[in-house]
């Protein structure tokens, strides 16, 4: 069973330590994904994960998950379609955690990456339930889901 963590909302990131960033991403209401690499000594080898990755020299949480998710999907996001944000301690390091909405054409505009064995969209809440997504991840697209109501 997968446990709650202590977590912070946030409307500024600017003053929290962190070491990545990741971003839950609907297209029409459906989720992004995308399938880790298998290789040896990877966390979570093969399994479902989000947009996102680790933060370079300088980067506001914002500016990491926006530039990560451009590498690994070729979508450009501005900030301010950032619409929600979470920032978590102990994610297993610390982490922000952003969601942001795109219309069904910007499936049009995805162009996978180098990183992982592929992409696809699903709906979320089976993303949650599903075991071969990154346990943490799970919880925190399940914290979106039922903050946003």
């Amino acid at each position: 069973m997968l446990s709650a963590k202590k977590v912070y909302v946030m409307g500024q990131s600017g003053d929290k330590e962190f070491e990545g960033a990741k971003l839950a991403l609907f297209i029409d209401g459906l989720l992004l994904v995308i399938r880790r690499d298998d290789r040896p000594g990877l966390p979570w080898p093969g399994y479902l994960d989000l947009p996102g990755g680790g933060k370079e020299p300088g980067e506001t949480p914002e500016l990491c998950v926006l530039r990560e998710t451009h590498e690994e999907v070729g979508l450009r996001l501005a900030a301010d379609q950032l619409i929600w944000r979470r920032y978590y301690p102990d994610d297993p390091t610390p982490a922000w955690f952003f969601a942001a909405h795109l219309p069904g054409s910007a499936q049009d505009d995805i162009r996978f990456g180098s990183e992982g064995q592929g992409w696809a969209l699903m709906p979320p809440e089976d993303f949650v339930a599903h075991d071969e997504a990154v346990p943490h991840f799970r919880l925190r697209v399940q914290d979106y889901l039922t903050g946003r109501t």
